[in-house]
């Protein structure tokens, strides 16, 4: 089954240690910053989505008054309840799903970087090319283990705390509990990963600490929605086209 999946992501997997090699040998990085610049290059392809994805966190945040008043409505009726809820995003161009998509954009790179650092020809390199290790890490290719997998695990969760402490402003209830959640879940997952992949896990969630703070200074976030503006925006929409009448088939006997 892994020799499966890396077979599929082979192509990917070449593209990092491409990248990686590059950082590397080309513009003289250690293994680990070389790491830390694969993430940033990742983040930096996503941005656009990135950027989707808190404008429409935020609209979910400015509309929670009309979705909750929708949920109380029409809480012993889900089906219509969600019928609602949908035409309420379809008016005001939101994307509920939009959250996931850097993450999912993320995730072949993850499992990608994950193999790489697995495999033979990478480790070589790396120990070819001395120091294998980066800061208090003694190999970026090797699981962690005792102290430096402690300390690993607390920059983790402290980061993975961080971003999920800035996307929450922007979230609503059951995000923020998955936010909140991950770490937990995580930790057991992470212990068995290379330290080199954990530092791009870390990596990233700095990242998403400092876009969320540049964000905010940069463009805050718009007013909640009265439901005064929700009718207006609603009443400015041109009335939909008057259905299509059917042609009869065939002349009339």
């Amino acid at each position: 089954m892994i020799v499966l999946v890396a077979n599929i992501f082979q192509p990917l997997i070449d593209v990092a240690e491409s990248v990686i090699l590059f950082l590397h040998d080309d513009l003289g990085l250690g293994w680990g910053p070389a790491i830390v610049a694969l993430t940033f290059i990742t983040r930096i392809a996503i941005l656009p989505l990135s950027i989707k994805q808190i404008r429409s966190m935020r609209a979910l945040q400015a509309f929670q008054p009309q979705i909750k008043e929708l949920q109380e409505k029409y809480k012993d009726d889900r089906q219509r309840m969600q019928r609602e809820m949908m035409n309420l995003y379809q008016e005001n161009q939101i994307n509920p799903l939009a959250s996931c998509f850097p993450l999912i954009l993320q995730l072949p790179v993850f499992l990608s970087l994950f193999y790489l650092l697995r495999s033979p020809g990478f480790q070589e390199d790396v120990m070819n090319s001395p120091p294998v290790g980066w800061l208090f890490i003694p190999d970026l290719t090797e699981k962690a283990t005792g102290g430096v997998l402690a300390a690993l695990i607390v920059l983790y969760v402290v980061t993975q705390l961080g971003a999920g402490l800035v996307m929450a402003a922007t979230a609503d209830r059951t995000q923020r509990m998955i936010m909140f959640g991950l770490p937990l879940v995580f930790v057991p997952i992470i212990i068995g990963f290379p330290s080199g992949l954990i530092v791009y896990w870390i990596t990233t969630n700095i990242w998403t600490v400092g876009q969320q703070y540049v964000v905010k200074r940069v463009a805050p976030p718009p007013p909640k929605a009265t439901p005064e503006a929700v009718a207006e925006a609603k009443a400015a929409r041109p009335p939909p086209p008057p259905p299509r009448k059917r042609k009869r088939r065939g002349g009339r006997r």
